[in-house]
């Protein structure tokens, strides 16, 4: 997403990127031929910006070729003000430049998440209603979805891709939060670059979909806004990262970790199989904890001692089942476990109705 600025930018000169740099390829060539494609549509010469990423005319023709996120917000800044459009040639009008910035500062001032992306969406359709952007939840799934108003054409891809992208960074960039997606979908057929689309979105994706979304937990929409004007100014000097950044902490992990633990006690015994569980290695796992002030191990005592303690206190279950149920793989360790949280055994606690021991 651009930064936005009252008067038009000059063309950014040219300078090399930053060497020695470690840069990882991932970005298809596919995407910087869409943004020729917008420069041929307006009738200039995109050498310059090819010239200002480091991207040889001759890779446009090897569609196996990637290049670096730092190179793809190399060409496509200098496209943006070369062309005065932050669509890049996307919708049938121009998005002059400060487009974006303008629809940030209306979402900024909004209590949570939820209403700022409310408020981007319907905002989007007036600059630009080629495409409507809609916002719907289902339980605690929620949805964000394009739906194609008029023929995208041949930059179809490359748009929609990028709508999506600039919505869940901003998304992220609000709340100052990691938000982990669940799923994503495009209306078109897998392209050949198609293993990509992991990266792009740390999600399954799945192509010739009806229309284009992203889907994530519901409860980020209730969480507040963490920015401010002063902090919308200094991101929108340089803001495409905004698409690529990998936020550190993820607000609703210690949350999500519990209702895991809850539901699926079988598939969460160590940690390996509960970050693949929330499509995170188990590094980032415990990382991302820590940042929340919490630990894996006490989230499972927390979720096994109250999930135990309901069902000997509300059922008649063999204390075999209870610990099954609890998420342990033998009796003996549950009722050491539970000895140590209750200073009762488990048969003790039932028999008492709990006034001795901690229920959640």
């Amino acid at each position: 997403m651009p930064k936005s600025s009252r008067q038009r930018p000059q063309s950014p000169p040219v300078t090399p990127l930053p060497t020695p740099v470690k840069l990882v390829a991932i970005t298809p060539i596919a995407f910087v031929a869409a943004i020729v494609q917008a420069y041929k549509k307006y009738g200039k010469n995109p050498a310059q910006a090819l010239q200002a990423a480091q991207i040889k005319p001759e890779f446009l023709h090897d569609p196996a070729h990637r290049i670096s996120a730092l190179q793809m917000e190399r060409i496509s800044g200098a496209a943006m003000q070369e062309l005065d459009d932050e669509g890049l040639g996307w919708f049938s009008r121009r998005l002059p430049w400060g487009s974006y910035g303008m629809l940030a500062r209306a979402s900024i001032s909004a209590p949570t998440l939820g209403v700022a992306l409310k408020r981007w969406c319907r905002h989007h359709g007036l600059i630009a209603d080629d495409i409507n952007l809609k916002l719907t939840c289902a339980g605690q799934q929620a949805t964000l979805t394009i739906t194609e108003q008029r023929k995208l054409k041949a930059l179809r891809e490359f748009c929609l891709v990028s709508v999506l992208r600039n919505v869940h960074g901003l998304a992220c960039w609000l709340i100052d939060s990691r938000i982990a997606l669940q799923g994503a979908q495009f209306p078109f057929a897998a392209p050949a670059h198609q293993d990509v689309y992991e990266v792009l979105f740390s999600c399954p994706s799945t192509f010739e979909a009806g229309t284009a979304a992203i889907r994530f937990d519901a409860r980020y929409l209730d969480l507040p806004l963490k920015r401010d004007e002063a902090a919308l100014r200094q991101m929108l000097k340089r803001a495409l990262p905004l698409t690529v950044l990998q936020y550190r902490r993820d607000r609703l992990l210690v949350q999500r970790v519990r209702q895991a633990l809850r539901t699926q006690p079988a598939s969460t015994h160590n940690a390996c199989d509960l970050a693949a569980l929330l499509a995170i290695s188990p590094r980032t796992l415990h990382r991302q904890l820590k940042d929340e002030g919490a630990s894996l191990q006490a989230l499972k005592d927390e979720v096994r001692q109250s999930h135990a303690s309901a069902l000997l206190l509300r059922t008649q279950r063999p204390i075999k089942q209870v610990a099954q149920a609890a998420g342990f793989q033998n009796e003996k360790s549950f009722m050491r476990a539970f000895r140590g949280w209750t200073g009762l055994s488990p048969a003790e606690f039932r028999h008492q109705g709990g006034d001795q021991g901690l229920v959640a």
